[in-house]
C-alpha cells in the first residue's frame, strides 16, 4: 500500500476535523475530494508528519507519519495550495534550493532544477524572480519543486487554483503524463470534481471529517442508480416537488432540460406517473451514466 490510515483523528481546539477516518491507498492516481473545509489539506499535512494525530495511525511508503517524517518528505513530493515561493529568487534557484532540501547534491538539484522547470513549461523564464510570475506560472513552479527530487508519491492540494481554462488543461494534462508516464503515484485534492474526474482512475471522499465514498470512479458509475436528463413542459415546479418527494435528486444543465438521479430499485415509469399526476408533458427523456458530481452528490446526502 501507499498510504494506509486506520481510525485517524485530528482535532483544532473542539472542533474535530479528521473523524476516526480509515482508508487503504494502492496507489496510481487518486483524487481526494471535498468542499473547502471537508480536511482534505488536514489529511496531506498530517500524512506528511507536519500535523501530529490525535489518534490512530498511518503510513506513506510503509513510512510511520510519526516516526518517519524526515524520510517520508525523502520521498514524497508536496504541492501546497498557498504559495511557497521564496521572495528574492528566481525560478531556477528556487527549484534547485527545493532538491537540495531533499538532500540532492547542489551541482545535482540544479541540473534537475532546469529540467523539470522545462518539463512544466517554464524554461524561458526560469531567471525571472518569481513573485513576477503570474497565478499561472506561480502554480507551475509548485509543481516544477515537488518534482525536482524524482518522488515516488505525489500530494498536489488544489493544483489548478487561479488558472484560466487554458493554462489549467495544461496543468492537467502535466499531471495525467506525471501519473500515467513518470511512475509517480499521486494524491489529487481538489473541490473541482470534473478536474479529478479527468486524472484519477480511483477517489476518496471527505465530508465533515468524514470518509463518505472510496473506490474506483468507473465502478461508482456503473452503481444501481440510473441517472436520467429529461425535458418537460408544464408546471415545472410541480413536477420537481413530485420528484422529491419520491427520492429523486435532480439539477438542471446547461440545455435548459434536467439531470435526475432514481433511487435504487425505481424504475423510468415513474417519469411518466408524476407527469401524468401534474399534467406536465415530457418532452425528452434519456438515459445516461452518473457522473461524478451525481456519485459525491449522493454520498454527501446520506452522510
Amino acid at each position: 500500500m501507499v498510504i494506509e490510515v486506520k481510525d485517524l483523528s485530528i482535532s483544532f481546539g473542539s472542533t474535530k476535523v479528521l473523524n476516526h477516518i480509515s482508508l487503504d491507498i494502492a496507489g496510481g492516481a487518486v483524487g481526494l475530494l471535498g468542499p473547502n473545509g471537508a480536511g482534505k489539506s488536514t489529511l496531506i499535512k498530517t500524512l506528511l508528519g507536519f500535523l501530529t494525530p490525535d489518534t490512530g495511525s498511518a503510513t506513506v511508503l510503509d513510512m510511520d507519519v510519526r516516526t518517519g517524517t524526515i524520510d517520508i518528505r525523502q520521498q514524497v513530493g508536496y504541492m501546497p495550495e498557498n504559495e511557497c515561493h521564496i521572495p528574492g529568487m528566481n525560478a531556477v534557484s528556487f527549484v534547485a534550493y527545493a532538491g537540495e532540501l531533499c538532500g540532492m547534491p547542489a551541482s545535482d538539484a540544479m541540473q534537475r532544477a532546469h529540467e523539470v522547470l522545462y518539463y512544466v513549461g517554464l524554461e524561458e523564464a526560469r531567471y525571472r524572480l518569481v513573485e513576477t510570475y503570474s497565478a499561472g506560472m506561480k502554480q507551475r513552479i509548485k509543481l516544477a519543486q515537488a518534482l525536482v527530487h524524482d518522488p515516488k508519491l505525489l500530494f498536489l492540494d488544489e493544483p489548478t487554483n487561479a488558472m484560466d481554462p487554458s493554462g489549467r488543461q495544461e496543468m492537467l494534462d502535466l499531471i495525467k503524463d506525471i501519473s500515467t508516464h513518470k511512475n509517480i503515484h499521486i494524491i489529487f485534492s481538489s473541490h473541482l470534481l470534473p478536474d479529478v474526474e479527468y486524472v484519477c482512475r480511483d477517489i476518496v471522499a471527505l465530508h465533515h471529517g468524514n470518509v463518505i465514498v472510496q473506490g474506483n470512479i468507473e465502478a461508482l458509475k456503473d452503481s444501481n442508480r440510473q441517472a436520467y436528463e429529461l425535458k418537460i413542459k408544464g408546471d415545472r415546479e410541480a413536477y420537481l416537488a413530485a420528484l422529491g418527494r419520491h427520492g429523486c435528486r435532480w439539477q438542471p444543465t446547461e440545455q435548459s432540460s434536467l439531470r435526475v438521479i432514481l433511487p435504487e430499485l425505481m424504475d423510468s415509469n415513474v417519469f411518466f406517473r408524476l407527469a401524468l399526476e401534474t399534467g406536465v408533458q415530457i418532452r425528452h427523456l434519456k438515459s445516461i451514466r452518473q457522473s461524478l458530481e451525481d456519485i459525491f452528490a449522493e454520498a454527501v446526502g446520506e452522510a
